[in-house]
C-alpha cells in the first residue's frame, strides 16, 4: 500500500551490480585509489608534525584536509570495495544512518576548509606584513573549529530530515553508499521539505564557500601580476592553478549532485559524479597541495639527515 511505512532492517546497495564484466577491475582500481588516499594523507600529516618549521595555519589546515580525506573516504570506499566481491550487497538501517551522517559531515567540514584555506592565502598573498597579527593562533584554531561545527549541525539536519521519511517496500538503494539523493528518490513520503532544506542548506555550505574562495582567488591573482619577477609571477600562478582544480572538481561534483531538484536525479549517471568528490578528490589532494612544494621538500631533507645521524651514531 502507498503511503505505508514499512520498517526496513537493512538496504540493498546495487553500487555497480549492473557491470557484472569490470567488477574485478573496479574492485582493483577502487583499491589502489584508497591506498594512494591513505598513504598520500598519512604522508603530510606525519611530515608536517615532524617539522616545527611547517607549524604554521597553511599547513594547520592541511593536516585537518588531510585527516578529513582519511575519514571520508573510509566511511564508502571500503565497504564499495566488499559489495563488488560479495552476492550479499546489504547494509543495515542503523549502518545506513550511520553513513550517511558521517559521508555528510565530512564532506560539509571539506567544504568549509577549502575557503577557510583560500582565506590563509589571500591574507599571506595580499597582506604579508599583517599576515602573522591577523592569522594568529586564536584566529586559525577558530576557523577550523567552525568548519568542523558546521559540518556536524550540517550533518545532524540532514540525516534526521532524510530517515523521518517513509520507506514503503522498496529498500533497494541504486547507488554506491547511503546518500540523499537516492534515499530521496527511494521514500514513498514528501520530499517537498528536504528538498528545500536542502537549496537552502547548500547555498551557505555549497555557494557561499564557492564564492569565497574564487573571490578570493581574484584579489591573489590581481596581487600576483604585480610581481615583478616573471619567474615568482609564474610559480604563484601555477600553485593557485593546481588550488583551483581541486576547488573546481569538488564543489563542481558536490554542487551538482546535492543542490538541484529530485526530479531530475539520474542516479545511474550521477553515480559517477559521486564517485569524483568522493573518491578521486581525496586521492589528488595530497598530490596537488605538495606538488613542488618546497618547504615539505625541506621537511624531508631534514628528517634524511636526522635518519642518517642516528645510524652514524648508534650503527648495527
Amino acid at each position: 500500500m502507498e503511503g505505508e511505512n514499512y520498517t526496513l532492517s537493512e538496504f540493498i546497495i546495487l553500487g555497480f551490480s549492473d557491470l557484472n564484466d569490470v567488477q574485478l577491475l573496479f574492485f582493483t582500481t577502487f583499491l589502489m585509489i584508497y591506498l594512494c588516499t591513505l598513504g598520500g594523507n598519512i604522508f603530510i600529516i606525519w611530515v608536517t608534525l615532524v617539522d616545527i618549521r611547517l607549524y604554521t595555519p597553511m599547513y594547520f589546515f592541511l593536516r585537518n584536509l588531510a585527516f578529513l580525506d582519511i575519514c571520508y573516504t573510509t566511511t564508502n570506499v571500503p565497504q564499495m570495495m566488499v559489495h563488488l566481491l560479495s552476492k550479499k550487497k546489504s547494509i543495515s538501517y542503523g549502518g545506513c544512518v550511520a553513513q550517511l551522517f558521517a559521508f555528510l559531515f565530512f564532506v560539509g567540514v571539506e567544504c568549509l576548509l577549502l575557503a577557510a584555506m583560500a582565506y590563509d592565502r589571500y591574507i599571506a598573498i595580499c597582506k604579508p606584513l599583517r599576515y602573522s597579527v591577523i592569522m594568529n593562533k586564536v584566529l586559525y584554531s577558530q576557523l577550523a573549529a567552525s568548519c568542523w561545527t558546521g559540518g556536524f549541525l550540517n550533518s545532524v539536519l540532514h540525516t534526521v530530515l532524510t530517515f523521518r521519511l517513509p520507506f514503503c517496500g522498496n529498500n533497494e538503494i541504486n547507488y554506491f553508499f547511503c546518500d540523499i539523493p537516492p534515499l530521496l528518490i527511494l521514500s514513498c513520503g514528501d520530499t517537498s521539505v528536504n528538498e528545500l532544506v536542502l537549496l537552502i542548506v547548500g547555498v551557505f555550505i555549497g555557494w557561499a564557500p564557492f564564492l569565497a574562495i574564487i573571490l578570493s582567488y581574484l584579489y591573489i591573482i590581481s596581487t600576483i601580476l604585480w610581481i615583478r619577477s616573471s619567474e615568482g609571477r609564474q610559480k604563484a600562478f601555477s600553485t593557485c592553478a593546481s588550488h583551483l582544480v581541486i576547488v573546481l572538481l569538488y564543489y563542481g561534483s558536490s554542487i551538482f549532485t546535492y543542490v538541484r531538484p529530485i526530479s531530475s536525479y539520474s542516479l545511474a549517471k550521477d553515480r559517477l559524479i559521486s564517485v569524483l568528490y568522493s573518491v578521486v578528490t581525496p586521492m589528488l589532494n595530497p598530490i596537488i597541495y605538495t606538488l613542488r612544494n618546497k618547504d615539505i621538500r625541506k621537511a624531508l631533507r631534514a628528517v634524511g639527515e636526522k635518519v642518517a645521524t642516528f645510524k652514524l651514531h648508534f650503527p648495527r
